[in-house]
């Protein structure tokens, strides 16, 4: 009964409905390794967030940027801030509020500087305009926070409300512009210094990846795949009874009918006229 699936069109079929099961286990693959990399790298930060921080020349240098598994470490650097080169980073968005995230000039004892993102600060309008940015704590100043690595696509400063101004933050391209010599190539997110922070800021919180999203892709693309082989294996259980019963369906899907489109009648068909049909009884 199921002999016909050896005819090339159901052959055809056959191999159309692996060859798009495999893709798409393919894909189920893949999106589990991106959600395994992403899931990682969340246990990671919230692993950091909570390890006792270590001195910064541990883990970065001056012009060489952190290994890719030593972002978010926390890190201690003492020093003195040199407010008068605060850097805004214009257009960012925090608990769904837009503004700046401010980074000041930590000087230390060898002379080199790494930028500190003291927080973000809303905008009085909606991104336009520079809010106050409240006073750094002067004097020396211990600072623990969280390396961030260089951002991507980086552009160069412009002037906002008389700072410079960047939409995405890279300290190597900073560095021309404040005219320091030495500058480390990540920044720091700062967690808490002693004397203690300036009120007013919202802390900058980890960049969590939705690695549960990689996780529900994993599991669809596989649902997918097994779909596919039960819709063949439906198909042709159905063109076996269909054969079973001598039932034809390309044939009566092009059977001809007794009326055309136009609702006109076919050859050989008459029905009598409305003319004929009202005539008076006796007329």
């Amino acid at each position: 009964m199921y002999r016909f699936l050896l005819t090339p069109r159901w052959l055809g079929f056959a191999a159309l409905a692996v060859v798009l099961s495999a893709t798409m286990v393919g894909l189920g693959f893949w999106q589990l390794d991106r959600y395994q990399t992403r899931h990682a790298f969340n246990v990671r930060v919230s692993q950091a967030a909570k390890a006792a921080p270590v001195p910064l020349a541990t883990v970065t240098a001056v012009g060489h940027p952190a290994a890719e598994d030593q972002a978010w470490t926390r890190v201690r650097a003492t020093g003195m801030y040199d407010p008068g080169k605060t850097v805004l980073a214009r257009d960012r968005t925090v608990n769904g509020s837009v503004g700046f995230e401010i980074l000041t000039p930590l000087v230390l004892a060898d002379n080199s500087v790494i930028m500190v993102d003291r927080g973000f600060l809303a905008s009085p309008s909606a991104g336009l305009a520079a809010p106050p940015v409240p006073a750094a704590p002067s004097g020396p100043v211990t600072v623990v926070g969280r390396i961030h690595l260089p951002e991507s696509s980086p552009d160069h400063p412009t002037s906002l409300g008389g700072r410079a101004s960047v939409r995405r933050i890279d300290p190597a391209l900073l560095a021309p512009a404040l005219g320091y010599p030495a500058v480390y190539a990540d920044y720091l997110l700062l967690d808490s210094q002693t004397p203690a922070a300036t009120g007013g800021f919202t802390a900058i919180p980890p960049d969590h990846q939705a690695s549960w999203l990689n996780a529900g892709y994993t599991v669809q693309w596989w649902m997918f795949s097994v779909l596919v082989l039960v819709a063949f294996g439906w198909g042709a259980r159905r063109e076996a009874n269909d054969r079973r019963l001598g039932i034809d369906r390309h044939t009566a899907d092009r059977a001809p009918r007794s009326r055309d489109r136009l609702g006109e009648d076919e050859p050989g068909f008459h029905v009598p006229s409305a003319r004929k049909a009202d005539t008076p009884l006796g007329g």
